[in-house]
């Protein structure tokens, strides 16, 4: 390794970010634990501590219940949008989680039962030593007049992969050149700081390419956002006039949707797209609110060691549901979250403290197919959150070269493919 050039190892660490921050959660060994550990949620988060819970804890009876039979990733999601990845190479199935041992249920969970440990599915009950929610988001669709599940089938939030980023991907296409895209953005919280900027380049991309005429509005709900420098700079450079970002301060609240028109009117203005992605306020999956879990900010307070509920006992949440102070709803942060989270389901179970020491996250966003940026943390779990570890990662720098982005592009892909081999397969 000490006559490997920089770029052969900033790919090796692209590739491995995924995978090789739990490396510092512990070097966790096979410990007989024993029991039964039950996971609601076969995304980043449940699908991944499910497995490490198996791994590393052999004897104990590990089921993941999942209603869906696949699961399309939203990470390079907004890669479809662009046009340049398809939806199957983003859809998953769980024969590998499957075959790490771990028993599968395709029904949704109806019912947790915290008294009696049980959940409860359409045709079964399942008991439980430990519970792990990973439900992920659902939406409040009740948050802006004139928004519901109906309107989201007009003007499609494409936040859950599947369906709408399909929807949305016909819409962008059946769109007339010259015509305008409107992305409406929430406030925070909400799944993937980056994504809605992310998602602004890939559609930028594409009517570059095949309706020049067009342009991209942002309507924000907030005045900054994450990888703001680096996602301007490479707007500036690739898209010129054709974004324009409307910050918080500038349009205000969204104060009413009219999804016929597709239209979003804010305090201040109305904007109009031939397409409008609406983005609605977000919260916890409603299992965990069914549960218990979450509080009234609609998401889940945690104990930041265990990842244990403070409202629920024996229930752990993890991923975009859990108030995780520090870290941000990311797959990768999810990622992390499960393994130290299985750590400490395993020491728990056995009598012992946790030993979870560490998470980390690892976010990649491309500006066009061959222009990435970045963003990297690693985290030590205290009392108050998951705190930065000091010049433990960062941004991308600014003002770099096309080699050095079409690099970041290339480490993009290799994460995706690592995390997805962690995960899934």
């Amino acid at each position: 390794m000490l006559t490997a050039t920089r770029r052969q190892f900033l790919r090796y660490a692209g590739a491995a970010g995924a995978t090789g921050a739990f490396s510092l959660a512990g070097c966790a060994t096979p410990r007989g634990a024993g029991g039964k550990v039950v996971v609601i949620g076969g995304g980043f988060g449940g699908a991944t501590a499910a497995r490490y819970v198996k791994r590393w804890s052999p004897n104990t009876e590990v089921t993941l219940v999942e209603a869906g039979k696949t699961y399309a990733t939203c990470p390079f999601s907004n890669y479809v949008l662009g046009g340049f990845l398809t939806m199957d190479k983003i859809t998953h199935d769980y024969a590998g989680v499957t075959g790490a041992g771990v028993k599968v249920v395709h029904e949704a969970a109806v019912a947790v039962d915290t008294a009696k440990r049980q959940v409860k599915t359409a045709s079964a009950t399942f008991d439980y030593d430990r519970l792990v929610l990973a439900p992920g988001i659902d939406f409040r669709f009740d948050a802006v007049p004139g928004y519901s599940e109906a309107a989201a089938e007009l003007i499609p939030h494409a936040w859950k992969a599947g369906p709408q980023t399909v929807l949305l991907r016909r819409q962008l296409e059946a769109m007339a050149d010259g015509g305008v895209v409107v992305i409406a953005v929430p406030p925070a919280p909400f799944r993937c700081p980056p994504g809605p900027y992310e998602r602004t380049s890939m559609i930028a991309w594409y009517l570059k390419n095949n309706k020049p005429r067009s342009k991209v509005i942002v309507v924000d709900g907030s005045d900054s956002f994450s990888k703001q420098g680096l996602f301007l700079e490479g707007w500036k450079q690739h898209y010129g006039a054709m974004i324009e970002w409307v910050p918080f301060k500038t349009a205000g609240k969204v104060v009413e949707v009219d999804a016929k028109n597709r239209t979003v009117k804010t305090d201040f203005e109305s904007y109009k797209g031939a397409v409008l992605n609406f983005i609605p306020p977000q919260k916890a999956g409603a299992i965990a609110h069914q549960a218990g879990a979450a509080d009234k900010s609609g998401w889940c307070p945690i104990d930041f060691k265990t990842l244990e509920s403070k409202l629920v006992k024996n229930v752990h949440v993890i991923g975009d549901a859990a108030i995780a102070v520090g870290m941000p709803k990311s797959g990768s942060a999810a990622n992390t979250q499960a393994k130290a989270c299985a750590l400490a389901i395993i020491d728990l179970m056995s009598g012992r403290p946790s030993s979870a020491e560490v998470t980390s996250n690892t976010c990649y966003s491309l500006v066009t197919p061959s222009h990435g940026i970045s963003v990297t943390s690693v985290h030590t779990i205290t009392d108050k959150g998951f705190t930065p570890v000091k010049d433990s990662g960062g941004v991308s720098p600014a003002g770099r070269d096309a080699e050095f982005r079409k690099l970041e592009a290339d480490y993009a892909r290799g994460w995706y493919a690592a995390i997805v081999k962690d995960v899934w397969t």
